[in-house]
């Protein structure tokens, strides 16, 4: 089933519960050899614990990161109706424009870190419902957005970064951490493109709406990405998870990414062991919604933007870790006293 489409949610959770690990031999080797680099123990800090994860998901160890791959999945939503963004929804179609013609932010970043861009953009004529007044999707959009993710990682990455473009989602991921993690809605509510008092007041109630119109969706990933996310979340779900049977490790953006990969941890814990936070950004709850899923960021620049941008940049502290655990000599390589 790994290897081939899904056509039901059952088929999706299915392979959520059915997990490949990481390769133990790998990372054992990864883990003898960086005692013998020529480098005081754990001198090279949250680096060495990176290679180590690396070549433990890829079953190398001395592995080289060579085939970033950039997701990039647009998705409009029924709720942006409500007055949620500073944005219209036009915007959404505007920036896949953008991203095709490279001139995003994320086409250079890509580009600078040495990774291959794709963008998908789902139905942008055809928003999802508003979650206000029920689920966002039916089973067969939502397994239909999933698929597009799955499908969209090539079996040749060796690195995957999911991002998206969508006017609203913010909304979407803070209605979503409400769902799993519970709290108030002011505690995952932001000001995502940068709403005023009132819009982010109107935002918090939008939330509680949707939240009240899914009971179904407190607690349960998969059900909470279904009746509260958009397709592009859905989409990074899908992609995410075919990165896990694939053993391809995951650097995760933004707060609308987190959103999205916590519903596969919620629905299965350790869902996400093949995935690192590339960055925490300025949107408040994104800090929190890391700290829920036990993941540190690598990077931590203020940046609030999405499209993958901060799982992008992170690719250079991988790169950078990879490069001195696999290239350094051991110190009998270089004939220095380890002491």
């Amino acid at each position: 089933m790994a290897d081939r489409a899904f056509t039901s949610i059952d088929d999706f959770a299915a392979l959520l519960r059915d997990l490949p690990g990481p390769d133990e031999a790998a990372r054992a080797a990864a883990a003898a050899r960086n005692d013998t680099l020529t480098k005081p123990p754990g001198a090279l800090g949250r680096l060495e614990d990176l290679a180590i994860w690396y070549a433990g998901w890829r079953g190398q160890a001395r592995p080289r990161l060579q085939a970033p791959q950039v997701l990039v999945f647009a998705g409009n939503h029924g709720v942006a109706a409500r007055g949620v963004s500073a944005f219209p929804a036009e915007v959404t179609a505007q920036m896949v424009l953008n991203f095709e013609a490279g001139g995003a932010a994320i086409n250079q970043l890509a580009e600078a870190n040495g990774a291959r861009l794709g963008v998908h953009a789902l139905e942008l004529d055809r928003p999802t419902a508003d979650f206000t007044q029920g689920p966002a999707m039916d089973e067969a959009g939502f397994v239909a957005a999933l698929a597009t993710g799955w499908e969209a990682v090539d079996p040749g990455a060796d690195l995957l970064v999911c991002g998206e473009m969508g006017i609203a989602n913010t909304t979407s991921a803070a209605a979503i951490a409400l769902a799993l993690f519970g709290g108030e809605a002011a505690d995952w509510v932001g000001r995502g493109t940068g709403v005023d008092d009132a819009g982010l007041a109107l935002k918090r109630q939008v939330v509680e709406a949707g939240l009240e119109a899914n009971p179904g969706a407190r607690g349960g990933g998969i059900e909470a990405l279904r009746c509260l996310g958009g397709r592009e979340l859905a989409a990074m779900a899908g992609a995410i998870l075919r990165a896990r049977h694939l053993r391809i490790p995951v650097l995760l953006d933004g707060f609308i990414c987190t959103a999205a990969a916590s519903c596969l941890e919620v629905a299965r814990p350790g869902a996400l062991d093949h995935a690192v936070a590339g960055h925490v950004s300025a949107e408040a709850a994104h800090g929190a919604l890391l700290e829920k899923l036990g993941k540190a960021p690598l990077l931590s620049l203020g940046l609030r933007l999405g499209e993958g941008s901060g799982g992008a940049l992170a690719i250079g502290v991988l790169r950078s870790a990879l490069a001195c655990h696999s290239g350094m000599a051991s110190f009998a390589e270089a004939g220095v006293s380890d002491g």
